[in-house]
């Protein structure tokens, strides 16, 4: 039996948890679509209508919603990576 890709996981190879990302939700209101933003809590696979797809989980930095949202991972477009530790400039490091 041939094993199909994860649906998305492209997508997820370059997104990592600490990510910050944009999605867009239609406003009916100002009938537009409004972008939101969130940092990437989780990656994962799971199984969605008999496929195995790539599922994010957000966590939104807006003040109204503090609830975890989930996405289908290439629905997310990323705005700002994750610098860890041994990214950063030591200039910018304050000593102490």
């Amino acid at each position: 039996m041939d094993e199909k890709p994860v649906f998305g996981e492209l997508s997820a190879e370059n997104l990592e948890v600490g990510d910050i990302v944009e999605w867009k939700k239609w406003c009916y209101k100002v009938r537009e679509w409004q972008p939101h933003y969130g940092v990437i809590t989780s990656i994962k696979n799971e199984i969605k209508g008999n496929r195995m797809v790539s599922i994010s989980n957000v966590m939104p930095l807006s003040n109204s919603n503090q609830v975890e949202v989930e996405f289908f991972t290439p629905s997310l477009k990323l705005v700002s990576k994750v610098q860890r530790s041994d990214q950063i400039n030591p200039k910018f490091v304050e000593k102490g």
